[in-house]
């Protein structure tokens, strides 16, 4: 079941533009939330930065602060290549076995009965 580049880079993008907006509605969900990725991730606002606002990074005093998005969007690139990694690993060996039953199937046991498959 291969598909053709066009096709998987239009599946690739819009999987990835459903998982930017997920996270947008994950971090308008809970402020306590956005509160908590400003200080891990030193970053603030999600889409761009506003420094009218507050913040709780470091990086908001020097006002030279990422939006959050940014920074997200980087760590779960990080997770994608890990998962695809581990995917292509596991679809190479779906392929090994499938080769294997293929090349082995009618393959007589040497123990059994010589004229069985007769």
């Amino acid at each position: 079941m291969a598909c053709g580049g066009f096709i998987c880079s239009k599946n690739s993008l819009c999987a990835l533009n459903l998982l930017y907006m997920i996270l947008e509605i994950g971090w308008n969900k809970s402020k306590a939330m956005q509160t908590g990725l400003e200080e891990t991730l030193n970053c603030c606002d999600f889409a761009q930065v506003n420094y009218n606002r507050t913040c709780e990074a470091v990086c908001f005093r020097s006002q030279q602060c990422e939006p959050c998005s940014v920074k997200l969007q980087a760590h779960v690139e990080d997770a994608l290549n890990v998962v695809g990694g581990v995917s292509l690993f596991f679809s190479f060996t779906e392929i090994l076995g499938v080769w294997l039953s293929y090349r082995y199937r009618n393959q007589k046991d040497p123990r059994s009965n010589p004229g069985a498959f007769i």
